[in-house]
């Protein structure tokens, strides 16, 4: 399976998305700020990233925009997980390059239909 990094700061959600994930059997990385995730990232060199966008020290566009813009991370996929779903947000997904979003609160079937399309156009890249 996939080695997904989950970036988010509320640890329900986090540990609920872990749990999650570790159930499909693919490996988890977390990280609970934006600068971190990045850290991570480019260390681990995850399959996809699932990022929230309202985390503290670095949000989750700024992160994603660093993300996108850098050589060693650029390729990775980043699905945007956000309660936010206006039409000015889901542009801006498209500006700051996210493969995808998904909406909380999470439906984890759509979810995982995401992750394996992206993670099979990654590993097959």
């Amino acid at each position: 399976m996939a080695k997904i990094l989950v970036i988010e700061d509320d640890l329900f959600i986090q540990n609920l998305m872990v749990l999650q994930l570790q159930h499909q059997e693919h490996q988890v990385l977390v990280a609970s700020n934006g600068q971190d995730g990045i850290f991570l990232a480019e260390a681990e060199k995850p399959d996809l990233i699932l990022m929230d966008l309202l985390l503290p020290v670095l949000d989750g566009w700024q992160a994603t925009e660093a993300l996108k813009s850098s050589p060693h991370t650029a390729t990775i996929p980043v699905l945007a997980v956000t309660a936010q779903s206006f039409p000015a947000a889901q542009e801006k997904f498209h500006t700051i390059h996210c493969d995808g979003y998904v909406r909380k609160p999470i439906n984890f079937a759509a979810l995982f239909t995401q992750i394996d399309s992206l993670t099979q156009k990654s590993i097959s890249a």
